[in-house]
């Protein structure tokens, strides 16, 4: 009845939510990378260890060699990794074009298993051997194996409370990252761009893959077989088609244009209406609001999304800053933390997916090397001169 009356809510009034939804989980994985980085990178000459992988098949990065030869190994390196993930991309497209949904999430499932039991293993025997924990190889092992399988059902197979999903994929967010993290520097610092420049077409493009496996998606109405952090978590009613986000405050008859009303009697036909759903952040819905486009960057839709990979090259670039001073380490998350509210700033303006990589790791580089350049020339200066201490 005093629905008329309602005053109409700013795009301004959730956008803290919004932040702190997924501000937590991105801090919690790069503040865990960077602990890790200082406790088993306590060696500065560690920091341009070896590693191999995709990401270094063009060339390897020596000591000796010059920064121009460093340069140009680096850009072939992201080049390959680059291609290699466009491909990997444009397959599973087209798999999931051809239903072959139960495949990729049994490929997914392994793939986390893998993760988990492998580079997890890796990083518990350096913490044990670091930290000198006494423990016998068969209780690893079956702890391991345990931690391993609960991890992909929780992520993958079965229904598990909400925080113990998100848990297991900020923890394959940060197993990931930290062996990225022994990437040779100029590699890194390279690729990182490299991943954020691909992320800005994949996501934006017409025949980027990433939008094209959105809006598959979308139109089938099917979740995206991928490792998404969602901050907001889907309930799907067994009896309906109704999706429904948890722990908001509105609900969707309270919205007053008569689209909405429209929009309402469709949705009748089909879903239960009542229950408690998300206020999207965008206040009013446009014509053709069931193209919106989520999962990939930060979602538009009642959920906010981020990529895992977000998660992953975030956590990478405070970790490699980790490597040379804990300055750079609060320069470069500040960065990011902006990046995100910049992101989401233009996701209420646009109303559509944004990739989320992009602006936050183009401002954490640029106050990476601000800060290693002139912000410790500058502190040092002060601190020989009493000035600052």
């Amino acid at each position: 009845m005093d629905r008329t009356q309602r005053p109409r809510r700013s795009i301004l009034d959730s956008l803290g939510e919004e932040l702190i939804g997924i501000l937590t989980p991105v801090s919690i994985c790069m503040f865990t990378v960077v602990l890790l980085v200082c406790l088993l990178n306590s060696d500065p000459s560690s920091s341009s260890a070896s590693f191999s992988s995709i990401a270094t098949a063009a060339y390897s990065e020596t000591d000796s060699d010059s920064s121009w030869d460093k340069f140009v190994g680096a850009f072939l390196n992201s080049l390959v990794f680059v291609a290699a993930i466009t491909v990997a991309t444009f397959v599973l497209v087209l798999l999931f074009y051809l239903r072959c949904v139960k495949f990729l999430k049994l490929y997914m499932g392994f793939s986390a298993f893998i993760v988990l039991a492998n580079l997890g293993g890796e990083i518990l025997l350096l913490l044990i051997d670091r930290f000198r924990f006494p423990i016998d190889s068969v209780t690893f092992l079956v702890l391991l194996f345990n931690f391993s399988v609960v991890g992909v059902f929780a992520v993958f197979m079965s229904r598990f409370s909400i925080l113990i999903t998100q848990g297991y994929l900020v923890v394959i967010g940060v197993l990931v990252a930290y062996f990225f993290t022994m990437l040779p520097e100029w590699t890194t610092w390279v690729l990182l761009v490299a991943l954020a420049l691909y992320d800005l077409a994949a996501v934006l493009l017409p025949v980027g893959p990433l939008r094209l496996l959105v809006e598959m998606a979308i139109s089938r109405d099917e979740d995206i077989p991928a490792l998404v952090y969602e901050a907001r978590p889907v309930i799907r009613n067994n009896d309906s088609h109704l999706v429904q986000r948890r722990v908001w405050r509105d609900r969707r008859s309270n919205q007053n244009d008569l689209e909405n009303n429209e929009v309402e009697e469709e949705q009748q036909q089909q879903q239960h209406v009542g229950s408690e759903i998300s206020v999207p952040l965008i206040d009013s819905r446009p014509e053709n609001s069931e193209t919106f486009l989520e999962g990939i960057g930060l979602g538009s839709s009642g959920a906010i999304k981020l990529g895992l990979g977000d998660f992953i090259f975030y956590s990478v670039l405070v970790g490699r800053a980790a490597m040379y001073d804990l300055m750079t380490v609060y320069a470069c998350y500040l960065a990011i933390i902006a990046g995100l509210g910049v992101t989401l700033m233009l996701l209420s303006v646009y109303q559509k997916a944004l990739p989320a990589l992009p602006v936050s790791i183009m401002l954490g580089v640029v106050f990476y090397f601000l800060a290693r350049l002139f912000l410790e020339v500058f502190v040092v200066q002060c601190s020989s001169n009493l000035v600052m201490f």
